[in-house]
């Protein structure tokens, strides 16, 4: 293919792009296929010849189409939303072009400088402390920053091993020898609450620490009372706390953490204190929010995801650390053909040293992309939209009152589910009856498929949950969802299911 022929096949390939999202809300957003279908539709070896582009494209119509559950559909309401919009498509257009591996400020200077700029923006945006700048006001460099990662499982594991090199660095100080560090480096313990994120545990997992669920409060979170009555219980047995996650808006239900109290606890025990911050992160941007964060500031690190509720594509995670001290120090490999900028580093960092892989991709382009074409305005009305919607939802289920709430609604997730005293004239109807009856829906809602959700179980109840923010949807949507819902939920009710 020539550059003649890919401007033509480009602007085909563009236009298909635009028609499936002008016609996402036609299609039923969950595939229906089978496991194994793909395999009998294609052949099962590589072209031996070139094949023409008009053939991928009706394989992609044909075969591809059916296996595709659409996220971007503004009937799809399952996990958390994973946003896509046109300026972040076209900034990932950009980065394929120029398809640079920026592992350090030399392989691109203008991908290692727009990063370092644009996650100083963001921050500004969602009103984070100064600690966490790159640049200070000044122009001089910051202790701080930010990194685009892969995902917040990618930015969980290296904040979790900047909190080893700190405890270490903190062990060193009181006097111990590498000798005796290295023998009790086995007894590090990472604490989380029994709502956060799996990546918390798959980073403990990656690294060889020890973990520690700590159970959440009765409105799911993790308080400094739990935190620390384990925290003592784990000194006593001769372990040694070295790290700690706090998460704004849990997966589960988007409960929020006691961070201040999380905070003295960490601070109190020379521990690091990352903040998981994936979907409810990007709520920072419009001012009300933040007093939800308090605490936030005295993180040591922060995570959100753009690529969820920040009209960023996948794959954009943003991280933040208010020292890169520790993680570059875990991090930083030299070798000869890694060469370094040397003298002022304010703006040649060597984001390889904060990161897992060597290489990476020049995300900052469509993050960029977003912040211009959208601006803060734009971004803030994208949230509250989803807001309001959400507390509409809220409004309609227990006008209904089949349905109760399970857990406050903050942001756009609405956890929900059938009351156990509508599903049978006695109020006291067994929790068994009422959670096969909540589970029974989910699947009955996702057959239809008419909107898509999933359900999951909190504190021993089985629920659903309603999130709520498509690039592409809108208030018609989130009332079909309501239709469908309370439909289904009659069917349920009168067994004819």
């Amino acid at each position: 293919m020539n550059a003649t022929e890919f401007r033509k096949r480009g602007k085909e390939a563009v236009d298909a792009i635009a028609d499936y999202y002008e016609n996402l809300d036609s299609m039923p957003p969950m595939s229906e296929v089978k496991p194994g279908y793909l395999y009998g539709l294609m052949p099962h070896e590589a072209p031996e010849d070139p094949e023409s582009f008009d053939g991928i494209q009706k394989d992609i119509k044909d075969n591809i189409m059916p296996g595709i559950t659409h996220w971007q559909s503004g009937n799809f309401f399952g996990w958390y939303p994973a946003n896509s919009s046109f300026p972040a498509i076209l900034g990932d257009m950009y980065s394929a072009m120029f398809n640079v591996v920026g592992f350090n400020w030399i392989c691109s200077p203008a991908a290692t400088e727009l990063e370092t700029v644009v996650m100083d923006w963001v921050g500004k945006l969602l009103g984070l402390d100064k600690r966490f700048r790159a640049i200070k006001d000044d122009c001089t460099e910051g202790s701080g920053g930010g990194i685009i990662q892969g995902s917040a499982s990618e930015a969980h594991v290296s904040a979790m091993i900047a909190g080893r090199e700190m405890m270490l660095a903190h062990l060193h100080a009181l006097g111990m020898n590498d000798e005796e560090v290295d023998g009790v480096w086995h007894k590090f313990v990472a604490y989380f609450s029994d709502q956060t994120h799996s990546s918390g545990q798959k980073a403990t997992n990656i690294i060889g620490c020890r973990s520690r669920s700590v159970p959440s409060d009765d409105n799911f979170r993790l308080t400094k009372k739990a935190l620390l009555a384990a925290i003592e219980q784990d000194r006593h047995a001769g372990l040694i706390p070295f790290f700690v996650c706090g998460t704004f808006g849990t997966t589960n239900t988007a409960a929020i953490d006691d961070i201040p109290g999380i905070a003295e606890v960490a601070a109190a025990n020379h521990m690091w204190f990352h903040v998981d911050a994936a979907y409810a992160g990007a709520a920072l941007s419009c001012p009300e929010f933040r007093p939800l964060a308090h605490g936030i500031e005295r993180a040591d690190s922060f995570n959100f995801n753009p690529h969820k509720w920040m009209l960023t594509n996948f794959d954009c995670s943003a991280l933040w650390v208010a020292d890169s001290k520790h993680l570059v120090n875990a991090l930083s490999i030299h070798r000869a053909y890694l060469p370094r900028v040397k003298g002022a580093t304010s703006f040649a960092k060597d984001y390889r040293d904060w990161q897992i892989p060597l290489g990476r991709r020049f995300r900052a382009l469509k993050l960029w992309f977003v912040m211009r074409m959208y601006g803060a305005s734009g971004i803030r009305a994208h949230i509250r939209k989803h807001v309001v919607s959400a507390k509409w939802l809220e409004e309609q289920l227990l006008a209904d009152g089949r349905f109760e709430i399970v857990a406050p609604v903050e942001f756009s997730l609405v956890v929900f589910r059938i009351k156990p005293g509508a599903l049978s004239d006695n109020s006291g109807a067994d929790g068994e009856v009422a959670n096969r009856a909540n589970a029974d829906l989910v699947k009955l809602i996702n057959t239809d498929n008419r909107v898509f959700l999933v359900g999951t179980k909190v504190k021993g109840k089985d629920v659903l949950r309603a999130a709520i923010g498509s690039a592409h949807g809108n208030q018609e949507n989130v009332e079909l969802l309501f239709k469908v819902v309370t439909e289904l939920t009659t069917t349920i009710i009168s067994g004819r299911y």
